[in-house]
């Protein structure tokens, strides 16, 4: 047992050094575009590196530097005209009920406030124009940016990272030979900055947010620029710092914010601000920088380093990362791959962690005043799906920034629960801000009250993963406050007598029969109440609490429209057969059933299965963005690894054509950046939950290993992903066959398996074949109504009964090990 331990760990060690190696972004050129900038981040502060040799900018970001204030966008009107929405709506007038609901749910004031760009830094060196040997890369490994370049006979070298441990933007500015360092740096801002000088070697910048919408910007951001120098001499002249014949500099970027939480902005930027440099500075003189640069890529790699993977070598590793991207669809690049995995992982690292805000629209990188869609919080979507590599790529307490939003608008949403619609509990719609806003947004996109739902989904799913009951009690009266929402809003339908919610819509399509978006009873909210009662129910359960409740929320559930197969056996958008097999929208919001819900399964409701399928084709694979990397994790939930790997060919292509322009296909930017167009991080994170789920699903009864394998990686092995109940699967497989699998239970429990192929012997313990349903509480699934069929057609079905399935009872803190003896 000891050698076959020693053989599995030295497979993962082997694993991760050659996966350090492959975990770079790297060029040959300066960014010139925003798009081809490297991100670095430590959740709090962002920057954008240009690299260039002359006029360098680091574009930087305060992740509560958003514009307006405090405030809730809440439109009082909806409650006085619920009543006849809903009327209109029975009788199908969809355009009367979708004008009055754009004047009377939407708000008319604010649309929700913008997180805006902190500013930049420029450094200038004016007598580095003709450069060569240039190289810029991203180190992931180690979320440290570097330059590098030669003039005459000096080579030059710039390191930056965004510090995790001591809260700074920290540049590094390095030559070859002594002496040979001239350089000027400044802070600037699109607003109007005042600013000052702190000391002989600190620059102080001062804004303040925009307003917005009627809400004055009330955000103050102060932002200290600070240089320590090795050798030559240093002075400040018109706001820049000047540097002479130096042999090295260290530059600190210190940011703060007056922003304490969304309801109080009481706090001292520029008090934040120092207390943040003096701690910096201290740490980091010159003798300090490598040791503070070891304690920010440690602090980091204690996240990073859980997951490697390794899809087997291409050709292509050494070549510049834009040149593989624009090729990649054209040839074997596997390692290109992994990188774009991983890269989804360093993003949520460096966007989202504890205590701070939630990754955005755009993470934590925006150099606009402006941005697209405010870089906000899509709720129908997109914010979610920033979180779906969170749980199953081991990067669990990163989803924290999540749920604290979550319980924060389970509080102002009680506001527009009371105030729009008289009832209890806690809503939203689909957008919020930072100030956590809960109104209707975006005219006829407003009316849609389900987030909630989605939200609490995730509050659930961090339970499955980790088996906290006391983190389920903190979560459980947000799930609950959620339903006594809905005990409220729901409404009999007309013909039926089934619980639907009305108003609504199926974000954010609108079906060719009506022309408009708002409905009522839609699939997506139906599957989205289902999981919201089941899990509570579940919840309450577990933890004792509301037995005298748990009775009204099953003849509740009981009584929501099951799923339905429509006349192009399509799984049905809305609750009339509406659907359009012509339809390309990007939104497919009805296969939430399918993925992240676990409601459509082949074993289960095969019926709806094939429908599921159905639908995902008459859909298409063109789409952009987030819609593309939702559609890897469906085709992945469809067990078609092949569809979804294509559709991964789809993502790795040129988001920016030779002339600098961005066409609407999408894609990626040259700096892995996903388009939609144009930025948004969502893809991003969505391709990296589905190459997930590609290889190891837990949603369906078992732990699913190499579900969705496609055959462009016959041979590969991952470490680090965790599975519902708390286990974790590192494995190798070779001709698609897993070779070496390791299990380590973190909560013990009946582990079950299934594979398409037998797992080699075990010796250490018992694995038996498995029957039945799985004793393990956390693979306990709720049972979907059967559904409507409103066509005669019948389709094959997949059948997994040729699979393999194995239980093994395991122990909290134990290894379990298969390995092909040789």
């Amino acid at each position: 047992m000891k050698l076959l331990v020693i053989t599995v760990l030295l497979m993962c060690s082997s694993l991760s050094a050659g996966a350090k190696q492959l975990n770079k972004l790297w060029y040959a050129q300066p960014a010139s575009l925003w798009e081809e900038a490297l991100p670095l981040g430590n959740g709090r502060l962002g920057a954008m590196v240009y690299g260039d040799p002359v006029n360098d900018n680091i574009q930087l970001n305060e992740n509560t530097f958003w514009a307006g204030g405090p405030h809730n966008n809440l439109n009082p009107a909806a409650l006085e005209s619920l009543a006849e929405i809903r009327r209109l709506i029975t009788a199908g007038d969809y355009l009367a009920a979708e004008a009055l609901a754009a004047k009377h749910i939407t708000s008319q004031g604010s649309n929700g406030m913008p997180y805006q760009t902190a500013g930049n830094l420029h450094l200038e060196f004016p007598t580095h124009k003709e450069y060569r040997n240039y190289y810029r890369e991203l180190d992931i490994a180690n979320a440290v940016a570097t330059t590098r370049y030669q003039v005459n006979d000096v080579v030059y070298t710039r390191e930056v990272f965004s510090s995790f441990v001591d809260q700074v933007v920290v540049v590094k500015l390095s030559a070859s030979k002594a002496g040979q360092l001239n350089f000027s740096a400044r802070l600037s801002h699109p607003s109007q900055p005042i600013f000052s000088q702190q000391d002989a070697g600190t620059v102080a910048m001062q804004v303040q947010s925009n307003d917005h919408e009627g809400i004055k910007g009330q955000v103050k951001l102060v932002s200290l620029l600070n240089a320590n120098i090795r050798g030559g001499s240093l002075t400040q002249r018109d706001n820049r710092i000047l540097v002479s014949n130096a042999d090295s500099a260290v530059i600190l970027i210190s940011m703060a914010t007056n922003f304490v939480n969304y309801k109080d902005i009481s706090a001292n930027a520029l008090l934040r601000a120092q207390d943040y440099l003096a701690k910096a500075k201290q740490q980091m003189n010159s003798q300090q920088y490598s040791a503070r640069k070891t304690a920010h890529s440690d602090f980091y790699k204690q996240y990073f380093d859980r997951v490697t993977l390794d899809l087997g070598k291409g050709e292509f590793a050494q070549e510049p990362t834009d040149q593989r991207i624009r090729l990649f669809a054209g040839r074997h690049d596997p390692e290109l791959a992994s990188l774009y995995f991983q890269f989804g992982r360093y993003l949520l690292i460096s966007s989202s962690q504890p205590g701070g805000q939630p990754a955005n629209l755009q993470g934590l990188w925006n150099h606009r005043q402006d941005p697209p869609w405010d870089s906000k919080y899509t709720l129908n979507i997109n914010a979610e799906m920033n979180y779906w590599p969170a749980e199953v790529t081991q990067l669990s307490e990163l989803h924290e920034p999540l749920i604290t939003m979550v319980k924060e608008l389970a509080i102002t949403g009680q506001e527009s629960a009371k105030t729009m619609y008289g009832a209890r509990g806690w809503m939203a719609h689909h957008n919020t801000d930072i100030w956590r806003v809960t109104g209707g947004i975006d005219s006829t996109w407003g009316a849609w009250p389900t987030s909630n739902a989605w939200l609490s989904q995730h509050l659930w799913e961090k339970y499955l993963y980790s088996g906290d009951k006391k983190y389920l009690a903190d979560v459980y009266p947000v799930m609950k406050s959620a339903v006594t929402f809905f005990e409220d809003f729901l409404i009999e339908s007309p013909d039926k007598k089934w619980l639907i919610v009305s108003p609504s819509m199926s974000p954010e399509n609108a079906p060719k029969l009506t022309g408009t978006k708002i409905a009522a009873g839609v699939t997506m909210d139906n599957q989205l109440l289902f999981d919201l009662f089941s899990n509570t129910i579940a919840a309450a359960t577990i933890l004792g609490e509301d037995r005298n409740r748990i009775p009204v929320w099953k003849k509740m559930l009981s009584r929501l429209p099951p799923m339905q197969i429509g006349k192009y056996h399509q799984l049905q958008e809305w609750l009339h057969d509406w659907d359009d097999p012509q339809d390309k929208h990007r939104h497919v919001s009805h296969l939430y059933g399918l993925y992240p819900s676990n409601q459509i399964s082949p074993l289960r409701s095969p019926e709806l299965f094939s429908a599921a399928r159905v639908s995902m084709e008459q859909r298409g694979d063109p789409s952009t963005g987030w819609s593309m990397n939702w559609k890897i994790n469906l085709w992945a939930r469809l067990l078609d690894g092949d569809r979804a790997f294509k559709l991964m060919r789809d993502q790795i292509k040129p988001a920016l054509t030779p002339d600098g322009s961005v066409p609407e296909s999408g894609g990626t930017y040259p700096n892995m950046f996903d388009a939609h167009p144009p930025f948004q991080i969502d893809g991003n994170f969505g391709f990296t939950s589905g190459m997930a789920e590609m290889l190891a699903q837990s949603h369906d009864g078992a732990v699913h290993l190499l579900p969705a394998l496609p055959q462009e990686w016959p041979t590969g092995a991952v470490t680090g992903l965790v599975m519902r109940g708390g286990f974790v699967v590192d494995m190798r497989w070779e001709n698609g066959q897993i070779r070496e699998l390791k299990i380590h239970s973190r909560l013990g429990g009946n582990l079950r398996l299934r594979t398409y192929s037998p797992l080699p012997k075990v010796q250490a313990f018992k694995a038996k074949s498995a029957r039945g349903e799985n004793p393990n509480s956390f693979y306990q699934q709720a049972q979907i109504k059967k559904p409507l069929k409103n066509t005669n057609k019948v389709l094959p079905q997949l059948s997994l009964e040729n699979s393999y399935l194995v239980d093994v009872a395991t122990k909290a803190g134990q290894d379990y090990i298969w390995i092909e003896k040789r």
